[in-house]
């Protein structure tokens, strides 16, 4: 079974808050009209998500259900991620643009927005990151652990 190293969930952390970040950027933007408020909000959330994003990651490490032989991930997994990455990413988002904008029924309308071009978005992400090997290995504790759940 192939298992993730820390190194690549940091890495997969800051090339998903990049492209995250742009998206964020511009449905703050157009939610509160405020591109100052818009900028701070996706400032901030590099900090914020990149940290939230690792720890979700390496709870994810730790779940072989959806992984395959050959390090071949099942859709399904990279979807159930997404899921529970963006309530994870919601609240964070609400909660920082209620903190920066002060306007708390915007900032739900901005995390409801994100469910929907996040999870999409996030799936695409998680899609290339399967493609690509680097830093990747076998764990062969693992491959017991799954062998034993199916």
């Amino acid at each position: 079974m192939m298992k993730d190293t820390p190194l690549r969930s940091v890495t997969k952390g800051v090339s998903w808050r990049i492209f995250a970040s742009i998206d964020t950027f511009f449905l703050s933007w157009l939610i509160l009209g405020n591109p100052i408020h818009a900028g701070s909000i996706a400032g901030l959330e590099m900090l914020t998500k990149i940290f939230l994003y690792f720890l979700h990651e390496r709870v994810w490490n730790i779940i072989p259900l959806g992984r395959k032989q050959e390090g071949k991930v099942a859709h399904w997994r990279s979807l159930v991620k997404g899921i529970t990455w963006r309530f994870v990413g919601s609240i964070d988002t609400i909660l920082l643009s209620w903190l920066i904008s002060g306007k708390i029924f915007e900032s739900i309308k901005l995390g409801g927005m994100e469910l929907v071009t996040k999870i999409l978005l996030f799936y695409i992400h998680e899609r290339i990151w399967v493609k690509i090997k680097w830093g990747r290995v076998f764990d062969q504790k693992m491959e017991l652990v799954a062998n034993n759940i199916s």
